[in-house]
């Protein structure tokens, strides 16, 4: 029983491995290369323990890290879809909800459930947790766009009205931090690096 249940551990373990192959539509913040997101659950991680302080009271700061390591593992099967990209997003989550049956059925029964329920719960933001997690992950590529110069954003042409209405939510879950985005949005119009309209094709 044991060594079958270590077996389904480096099974999930070994699959995993593949969330370092996905290459997200962010730059590093030196605008070098694009992240992938294995790096982008890491850097995730780190700022729950970083900015802990700026969410709501009496946070459960392991199960907003556990949120943070864990819901991007269904892009291994459903692929990165670029947040301002409408057409791509149209079926994403069908395909991520298929990804996490498929996923997380690779575990024992027990911790099957565990995944499943914090990836559902950080989906839903049904909790302030989930709410905290949420925030963070419109910060770390808001700001990574912002270090890089809005490298992305230009690629994509991207608007300051879908900056704005992507990354609003973050004053649910963590409104001190929404604040400075605002004034790093501002900054990014102001320098140029994110415009204010979308250009015309």
């Amino acid at each position: 029983m044991c060594a079958d249940r270590l077996k389904q551990q480096i099974d999930f373990f070994v699959e995993v491995d593949k969330l370092k192959q996905i290459t997200r539509q962010n730059y590093l913040a030196d605008g070098t290369r694009k992240e992938n997101d294995a790096e982008h659950s890491w850097h995730l991680a780190l700022m729950c323990i970083l900015f802990i302080e700026y969410g709501s009271e009496n946070l459960d700061l392991l199960r907003v890290i556990k949120m943070a390591l864990i819901h991007d593992l269904v892009e291994i099967d459903a692929g990165d879809t670029y947040c301002y990209d409408h057409a791509a997003g149209i079926g994403k989550a069908a395909r991520e909800q298929r990804a996490a049956d498929r996923l997380f059925k690779l575990l024992p029964p027990d911790q099957e459930m565990e995944f499943r329920n914090i990836w559902d719960e950080f989906e839903g933001r049904s909790t302030p947790e989930a709410s905290f997690a949420a925030a963070l992950d419109r910060l770390q590529p808001l700001t990574l766009n912002y270090r890089a110069q809005g490298k992305s954003w230009q690629e994509h042409n991207v608007s300051l009205e879908q900056v704005l209405a992507r990354n609003s939510s973050m004053a649910d879950g963590a409104p001190a931090l929404w604040d400075f985005a605002r004034e790093m949005i501002s900054d990014a119009v102001e320098k140029g690096i994110l415009q204010k309209e979308r250009r015309s094709t």
